[in-house]
């Protein structure tokens, strides 16, 4: 046999056994949660992904019915405008509580239009009012625009609490991924400068940029740890994990933060990252509830909306925001 037929035999061998395992670990997956997706090998696909996202925008996912969703303008700091999306659902005219919302897609990409069905659920059976903001982002962007937008907007919630009809004791945050650590760190620089979050609500958060030197068994699918490098170099750009608001878990203390609620899936990339800084707060003294999800990977209800545990894990968002803003119970 010749050396090319070797060759050949060789590497057909090699990508059968990376198939062969990677369809044996998918059985680590719950059910409910596998798609044919979760058998793309361990690549970078966020550069890609991100390339295409400032060509074609997301489709927007579906408003609920009974609230009214507007795309509005707010002034930064700097003066430029930052576009937000409210949602608001009819009330009796009394201020309501509002939850800013910040999503995700690794700093890089990601739109809150993508979001309008988790934001208007929230609006709609919450009776709260949601602002959903389009932060800049990376690499055109890098730490601290996406930040910095963030608190800008919370400083206006606040600042406009009374025109808008918000009670601005009862504000909330929530975010997944990329929009859960700039979440957290919104909730950080609240505290610190005087813009009081009652509640913060972290779906599988980035939290550590220190995760992009760690490889291990988790992370196989939809965020590997290769996707995870990429987005946290081009958000620091050079800048020290360390910089103030740059990941969240790099704060040193936690005490007087916000409660907490954190929920990860168990094969998810982010979920000793996610455990640890839930472990740290509790240690601070700051009540926190952690979901985990067995079986299942990040942003699963993303890619499996329909799927029993993704309604579940919605449902137990939403209820966390209700407890956490003091709401009536359903």
């Amino acid at each position: 046999m010749s050396v090319r037929s070797l060759a050949v035999l060789g590497f057909g061998a090699a990508v059968g056994g990376a198939v062969a395992r990677r369809v044996a670990a998918a059985g680590q997956v719950d059910p409910q949660y596998r798609s044919a997706a979760l058998l793309l090998p361990d690549v970078q696909l966020v550069r890609p992904m991100a390339a295409l996202f400032r060509r074609v925008r997301p489709r927007p996912t579906a408003i609920a019915d009974g609230v009214v969703a507007t795309d509005r303008l707010v002034r930064a700091r700097d003066g430029r405008g930052i576009r937000v999306w409210v949602y608001e659902a009819a009330t009796d005219g009394a201020p309501v509580p509002a939850v800013l919302h910040v999503h995700g897609g690794g700093y890089v990409m990601g739109d809150p239009v993508a979001s309008h069905a988790r934001c208007s659920a929230i609006a709609a059976e919450l009776g709260v009012r949601v602002v959903s903001v389009d932060y800049r982002l990376a690499p055109e962007h890098p730490f601290p625009a996406a930040i910095d937008d963030c608190v800008d907007v919370l400083a206006w919630m606040h600042a406009s609490a009374d025109a808008e009809g918000v009670d601005a004791a009862r504000i909330a945050v929530v975010g997944d991924s990329a929009g859960g650590g700039l979440g957290a760190c919104t909730a950080q620089a609240g505290f610190d400068l005087g813009l009081p979050v009652a509640f913060q609500a972290l779906v599988y958060p980035m939290l550590d940029d220190r995760t992009r030197r760690r490889v291990d068994d988790r992370g196989r699918y939809a965020w590997p740890a290769s996707s995870n490098r990429f987005a946290w170099d081009a958000y620091l750009a050079g800048a020290p994990g360390t910089s103030p608001y740059a990941a969240a878990a790099r704060r040193a203390d936690l005490a007087g933060l916000p409660p907490a609620w954190i929920g990860v899936g168990s094969l998810d990339l982010l979920h000793a990252e996610d455990l640890a800084y839930a472990s740290r707060l509790r240690a601070a003294g700051v009540p926190v509830e952690v979901v985990e999800v067995p079986g299942a990977y990040h942003a699963f209800e993303t890619l499996r909306p329909d799927a029993p545990g993704s309604q579940t894990f919605e449902h137990l968002l939403r209820e966390a925001l209700r407890a956490g803003l003091g709401l009536g119970a359903s």
